[in-house]
């Protein structure tokens, strides 16, 4: 239904619903909280730690004009608390200084602690005697500057009164489960009376997504046992003098991988098959490996990588590691001349391997014989882009990669419609990475150890959660570099972020590896990115904010030179989980052992998280569930679809999902 057909629902407050990606009631009851207010856990001001979050009861006295610093417009309100006086400031939100009156607030935010002087930085906030309706457990939805929390939920109850929930689980199934109403699940998750009842009905929502996309992967999977076409000649002699090329033995690890690949080209079906491993532990020789077994059996292979940064590092390798074959290079940032030729090139079978980004994946490009591609850092491609290069030859062979850990219950998701090899293997040697958890009041001498390897010529990492933070709850990394740049004026420090265009992260990457910044203040789009060896210290800032695999991912961008090296963690919101993960973080190297520790650290909902679950499951990013859901949904599946319970009605619901069953995209 549309938004503005909705009870108490405005053109403006549909406008405003529209700007969280809104568009439907639909859509709004699946706008699921990210946090919930316990309402009798309010606290002192005085006893809540510098960064950390917290729920106080105040008496709002003043309210200042609307100020401008930093051309953003500043909004600060005078509180009282027991006779403590301190400060709640919004930033760009200027409408609040007219809805603020004097009277009692219930507030939540971030508490900052500087020099005695105590704030709150946007904070949401109820008028204390409203306090009536809001019991229990109150949902906090994510919000854009324009919207309040109280519209999001008047919304949201709106919507529920006229949706209906039909489930796509088959009568029959939902009737031996004993499975309850969908209908039920949504309201409860919206309006839940405590934490057992929100869990069982998070886990009810979680099991019919997952229904639906294992569902989906079943399809496509079913589709994807093509008969193979291209016959391979290459002989396991030959894999042999092969990796004699690498300066290293293979582990049992990467033979037994090699093994799976070659038993795959050589077998009766095309190979679609994802590795996966731990940083350092060989995936990138295993797929030239797989690579060489079809250019030594006369075919064209292919190796996609997400970045024009990576792409480039990885044609340097392959032109060492294949000097005996010709390899192109093909990226957005290469001349129209250098494409043109290269394309005309590939299609006339003069070229044996293309290395290259997205550009790869265009219309015009042509293979004369292709046979066998690789995708690297599987999570930035999804089926789609999968499924656009395999296009680009006759059922060409696909092995696609991770570096991301991850449990194998989750591989379900993820990799629902390929074959997983997994190299367990440690890293192969390395020098170990020290991690430290740096608590506020260290914060300082942590930027002078740092400073002062800047002067010895090391590098840094600085990497926030976020670009901007209209919620105030975490530093982002437009504020964190321009409080660098002041605080250490004789450090150079350089902005990274997804926002920027392709070319400018690419001189910025390469302008960092060739030393002419000191310290990069950037997002996670460094988690994957340039070997820089110079590189000694990773600063993780609001480290609670991430999973152990992504923190895992991003402390193996140091470590990589003959220097020690460091990853410091700040945490923003303290808790007893957050400090069991980082705890577990600080004194654990292995990946997988991680991943699994995250798990059942976190639960699935919030493992999977925006990042790592990609587009399909942005529905129930929020939610909290177990890992047994999954393994239940599976189950649920399975028999669907071996018993043919209402089989059109779940092919119909998997592609009305997804659109159609080839683009359920990954990021």
């Amino acid at each position: 239904m549309e938004l503005t057909r909705l009870k108490g629902i405005s053109q403006k407050r549909a406008g405003e619903l529209e700007k969280l990606g809104i568009s439907d009631s639909a859509q709004l009851v699946r706008y699921f909280p990210r946090a919930y207010l316990d309402m009798t856990d309010r606290t002192s001001i005085l006893n809540v730690y510098h960064n950390d979050m917290a729920l106080v009861a105040a008496q709002l006295v003043s309210v200042d004009p609307v100020n401008v610093y930093s051309r953003r417009k500043v909004v600060r309100a005078h509180l009282l608390q027991d006779g403590v006086a301190f400060t709640a400031v919004w930033f760009n939100m200027p409408y609040l200084a007219q809805r603020l009156k004097a009277g009692e607030y219930l507030f939540y935010g971030r508490v900052q602690n500087r020099y005695g002087q105590i704030s709150l930085v946007n904070p949401t906030f109820e008028p204390l005697e409203r306090n009536v309706r809001l019991k229990g457990l109150v949902p906090v939805y994510p919000l854009k500057s324009g919207i309040t929390q109280r519209a999001v939920r008047d919304a949201v109850q709106s919507a529920l009164a006229v949706e209906t929930f039909e489930s796509v689980i088959p009568r029959e199934l939902r009737q031996k489960y004993d499975l309850p109403p969908l209908s039920a699940a949504f309201r409860t998750v919206h309006a839940p009376k405590d934490k057992t009842e929100l869990a069982a009905a998070s886990e009810r929502i979680a099991l019919e997504e997952y229904f639906v996309l294992l569902s989906a992967f079943k399809l496509i999977k079913g589709d994807a046992q093509e008969a193979r076409i291209h016959r391979y000649t290459v002989s396991e002699r030959q894999i042999a003098q092969f990796e004699k090329r690498f300066p290293f033995t293979f582990t049992a690890g990467q033979q037994a991988a090699v093994r799976a690949i070659y038993d795959s080209v050589t077998g009766p079906a095309r190979m679609n098959r994802l590795l996966q491993g731990d940083v350092g532990s060989g995936k990138t020789a295993v797929a030239l490996t797989g690579m060489y077994m079809a250019l030594a059996s006369g075919y064209q292979a292919a190796y996609l990588s997400p970045t024009e940064v990576l792409a480039a590092q990885n044609y340097a390798l392959l032109q060492k590691i294949f000097p005996e074959y010709r390899v192109g290079y093909l990226a957005g940032g290469s001349t129209a001349k250098e494409k043109r030729e290269l394309k005309a090139a590939l299609a006339a079978g003069e070229v044996d391997i293309v290395c290259g980004t997205h550009a790869v994946l265009q219309q015009d490009v042509h293979f004369a014989r292709l046979a066998f591609c690789v995708c690297d850092e599987q999570h930035r491609f999804g089926v789609a882009q999968r499924s656009a290069l395999a296009e680009k030859g006759e059922m060409p062979d696909m092995l696609v990669m991770s570096a991301t850990p991850i449990p194998r219950t989750l591989s379900l998701v993820f990799y629902g419609d390929l074959d997983v090899t997994t190299i367990p293997d440690k890293p192969l040697d390395r020098k170990p990475v020290m991690t430290s958890i740096v608590p506020a009041y260290k914060y300082d001498d942590m930027l002078a150890y740092i400073r002062g390897e800047a002067k010895k010529g090391r590098q840094a990492y600085f990497v926030c959660a976020k670009i901007e933070d209209d919620e105030g709850e975490v530093t982002s990394v437009t504020e964190l570099w321009e409080e660098l740049k002041n605080r250490l004026p004789d450090v150079r420090f350089a902005l990274l972020h997804g926002r920027m265009k392709e070319k400018e992260k690419s001189a910025i990457m390469a302008a960092f590896k060739n030393h002419e910044y000191d310290c990069l203040v950037s997002t996670t789009v460094i988690e994957v990115g340039v070997d820089v060896p110079n590189a000694t210290i990773m600063v993780i800032m609001n480290a609670e904010r991430f999973g152990l695999s992504q923190l895992h991912q991003l402390r193996g961008r140091v470590g990589r030179g003959s220097e020690k090296s460091w990853c410091f963690l700040l945490v923003g919101a303290d808790s007893d989980t957050a400090r069991e993960r980082l705890t577990v973080f600080r004194n654990t190297t292995d990946g997988f052992a991680l991943a699994e520790k995250d798990l059942e650290l976190r639960g699935s909902g919030d493992f999977l998280g925006t990042r790592q679950s990609g587009h399909f499951l942005t529905d129930i990013k929020h939610l909290r569930y177990s890992a047994q859901i999954i393994f239940t949904a599976k189950k649920l599946t399975d028999e669907a679809f071996e018993r043919r319970l209402d089989f059109e009605g779940i092919r119909k619901a998997a592609m009305q999902k997804y659109e159609s069953l080839k683009d359920v995209v990954m990021n």
